[in-house]
């Protein structure tokens, strides 16, 4: 895969720099695969009941949601650049404390600021990736999110063989900690010194308006979708369809490998059908694969009905944060933050419903989520 996908079009950028965004989609994406490979582990580890779980997820939805203002304020006021280097660093070092917690209280605590620090991350990336798409005069967002899929992958098929392995949630996240230490500070170095905004004194965060609502709208539901698949197919694969410790992972790596398949070539069709309609089709994908799993009759089945999921979803993200980085980093923040707002609420609905009705009817809202999603997206006139 070529890391041409950020460089501007002049030939003077090192293959350092080009490859900056491309290192840092990945490592976040590598961090998010670690926590979600982990969790029946730690959930078993605490002894937590589907209810509490879903608790703890919320805490990691609370610290993202809650951290939006910051990031547009830390965009604002030190660069994109900057808030990568500092969102980064307490990143890769909370990660750590995840594994350690000794119980729920402070597990609660760990994922709020490691829920804050991702996202804070997230929303500096997806603006310098932004600027990049507009220097390139092509659509390159879907790409970008492709190594973030790059990551997911790779960090969930890492942790299916850590767990396989029997080693201990401390241990890998550890070994990925140090890994990951050297691209986190090569990639940082390589980005453009951009300068903080000039309006840094003026408003840096509000909530979506006018069109952007639609934005907003469409990753709101989409998150919940996608992060509940992240958080949850792995306990789904592991309770109700019996999977082992080491394949229950696979359901989430299946689903990160057709997402990167599928953002490979959704900038070309996104120039070729418009981001509308591809939005549209890719959202009813997903809530049939999700439809799939939840009737599957064994582990093989389930697990490519999440892979189809993983294709469906592709476009969202990329899409939306390409439409709303064309209106500035303030309008990226606040769409962000109605997104991600369903990555609050999603996980503890999930395990609410799970605990009540079971988990198969809780993946099944899911799916209804992706039909919400594709509504949305055929009256989207600013996905355009």
């Amino acid at each position: 895969m070529s890391t041409e996908i950020a460089a501007s079009p002049t030939s003077s950028l090192s293959a350092l720099q080009r490859a900056a965004l491309p290192m840092l989609f990945t490592l976040l994406g590598v961090t998010f695969a670690t926590w979600a490979s982990r969790i029946p582990a730690i959930r078993d580890g605490l002894h937590l009941s589907a209810a509490q779980l879903g608790l703890v997820l919320l805490c990691g939805g609370i610290g993202a949601v809650g951290s939006f203002p910051i990031s547009a304020w830390m965009i604002a006021r030190f660069g994109a650049r900057h808030t990568v280097l500092y969102a980064g660093i307490v990143l890769l070092v909370g990660m750590l404390g995840i594994p350690l917690s000794p119980n729920m209280a402070v597990l609660m605590i760990m994922l709020i600021g490691f829920g804050a620090c991702s996202s804070v991350f997230d929303v500096a990336i997806n603006v310098a990736g932004s600027e990049a798409e507009k220097i390139a005069g092509r659509s390159i967002m879907s790409m970008l999110h492709a190594w973030f899929c790059v990551g997911t992958f790779s960090g969930a098929l890492f942790g299916s063989a850590m767990a396989a392995l029997e080693y201990s949630p401390t241990i890998h996240f550890g070994l990925i900690t140090i890994v990951l230490v050297l691209p986190f500070w090569l990639g940082y170095g390589a980005l453009p010194n951009d300068q903080p905004d000039p309006d840094a004194g003026k408003k840096s965060f509000a909530l979506p308006h006018g069109a952007l609502v639609a934005l907003a709208l469409i990753g709101f539901c989409g998150a919940i979708a996608e992060g509940s698949i992240a958080d949850w197919s792995g306990i789904y694969m592991k309770d109700h369809m019996g999977a082992t410790e080491g394949v229950a992972p696979l359901a989430y790596a299946a689903f990160a490998a057709m997402m990167l398949g599928a953002r490979l070539v959704c900038d070309r069709l996104k120039d070729q059908f418009g981001a509308r309609r591809v939005v549209f089709w890719g959202a009813l994908l997903s809530a049939c694969g999700v439809f799939l799993a939840v009737v599957a009759p064994n582990v093989p089945v389930a697990i490519i009905g999440f892979a189809l999921s993983g294709i469906g979803v592709a476009s969202i993200f990329p899409f939306i944060f390409s439409a709303a980085g064309r209106h500035g980093s303030t309008a990226m923040a606040g769409v962000a933050t109605l997104s991600y707002s369903g990555g609050l609420i999603g996980p503890p609905i999930i395990g609410f419903i799970a605990q009540g009705l079971g988990l198969q009817l809780a993946m099944g809202f899911i799916a209804l989520l992706s039909i919400g999603v594709a509504i949305a997206a055929q009256r989207a006139k600013s996905l355009e």
